[in-house]
């Protein structure tokens, strides 16, 4: 029977006990098990070879991503690493030029070392995406939505252009799979970063790799035995039990996300939203067709100075200034120095990532809190940039300031330029 995305997430392991009948799956923590006779090992003898509790986690987003089987790692770094294992001395991989800094900084460190080669393209750009293919990869990684600017690319396209010879690998982390399943789109591989919208709580490091064949799941759960990467049990645990509430968490999180766009994108302050939901998005129309819905992920650019950047962030009560996204608590990123902050200035200005650019992992709290939280952290940050203003020309020139009387929102936020 085929049933929703949700509904499988929600179902996840559930009245799998054949000993007890317990509802709730059961935490295997055991390190090893006993082998049934000499020489004769059991379905799993050492758990980081294989454990029950892992591998129900890895089956159940396997299915979820209508893959063959899944392999759980330690982090979503590790999964990104376990797939670089698939590749040779003198392979080449073709990276987005905007994907996630810890995976740029992967993929440089590793071509540095002279494991692999990479390149690093637009792929929006049908040209450089073109030339680069030209190359003949033996693997392409596909990032969409991109972190952080929001770039969307049409995953069914690339991977056709890319052709069989090449393995097409795409991160689905931004979206998870209720709102987007490469493997139907012609991706070979799926990574997640478990930590954000799979498990939704910020409480677990973990990540995903599922694999749409046999053979390359093989090879994959292969090496990540052979490296040791594969997650702990109890952090499969936690995990499996997060996913139970994918469903609703993502439809609470794109509701919220809407509304707060649509506030932002209205405001004097901002000077632009990047949200793939939005009609004038150069990539609207691909999300649409490849996406379930446009994710609670965004970003924007803020039209105030650094100081006023840090003030605006500073008063906000319900976005925590923190690393990561897709918990139930909304977060608040800036790129330049967070997340990105392994790119070299060079890399960053190529790939759009802004001093003033700020990235949104929209919650699920009541979502007008979160407008108020904003337009008040917005309205102080303002203040205090005229403040400041009026400071400045006070001690550096005695004739009267500009900014001595009250001012619009524009004039105030041109006081912060």
């Amino acid at each position: 029977m085929t049933s929703n995305k949700a509904t499988l997430s929600v179902r996840a392991g559930i009245d799998s006990d054949s000993q007890y009948g317990s509802v709730t799956p059961p935490l295997y923590l055991s390190s090893n098990f006993t082998f049934e006779d000499f020489a004769k090992p059991r379905k799993y003898d050492y758990s980081r070879s294989g454990n029950p509790t892992r591998d129900m986690l890895g089956k159940a987003l396997a299915e979820l991503e209508n893959g063959y089987d899944g392999v759980i790692t330690s982090s979503g770094m590790s999964a990104v690493y376990l797939v670089t294992h698939l590749l040779s001395k003198g392979d080449l991989i073709v990276a987005p030029h905007d994907c996630y800094g810890g995976s740029y900084r992967l993929f440089s460190s590793l071509k540095d070392k002279g494991i692999f080669d990479v390149v690093f393209v637009d792929q929006g750009d049908p040209v450089a995406l073109t030339t680069a293919l030209a190359l003949k990869p033996r693997l392409l990684w596909i990032e969409t939505p991109s972190n952080p600017l929001l770039r969307v690319v049409d995953i069914a396209k690339i991977c056709q252009q890319a052709g069989s010879d090449v393995i097409k690998v795409t991160d689905n982390t931004f979206l998870s799979p209720i709102l987007q399943q490469p493997l139907d789109l012609g991706a070979d591989i799926v990574v997640h970063s478990t930590t954000k919208y799979i498990n939704g709580h910020s409480d677990v490091v973990g990540g995903a790799v599922i694999a749409k064949t046999k053979t390359l799941h093989e090879q994959l759960a292969w090496w990540a035995n052979c490296t040791g990467i594969t997650g702990s049990p109890f952090d499969s645990f936690i995990t499996t039990r997060g996913l139970r509430t994918l469903g609703v968490r993502i439809r609470q999180h794109v509701e919220n996300a809407e509304q707060v766009v649509d506030y932002l994108n209205q405001h004097p302050l901002i000077e632009r939203v990047f949200y793939p939901g939005l009609k004038d998005h150069p990539t609207h129309d691909i999300a649409a067709k490849q996406q379930n819905g446009f994710g609670a992920m965004f970003s924007f650019c803020l039209n105030l100075d650094k100081s006023c950047l840090k003030a605006f962030v500073n008063n906000l009560e319900y976005f925590s200034l923190a690393e990561s996204l897709g918990g139930v608590e909304s977060l608040i990123c800036h790129p330049a120095t967070m997340t990105h902050a392994a790119m070299s200035l060079e890399a960053l200005k190529k790939a759009g990532v802004g001093a003033n650019l700020l990235r949104l992992s929209v919650g699920i709290e009541d979502v007008n809190d979160l407008i108020k939280d904003l337009d008040n952290a917005l309205q102080q940050s303002r203040l205090e940039s005229v403040a400041g203003a009026q400071v400045k020309a006070l001690t550096t020139d005695s004739q009267p300031s500009s900014h001595d009387s009250p001012a619009d929102s524009k004039a105030l936020g041109e006081a912060c330029l």
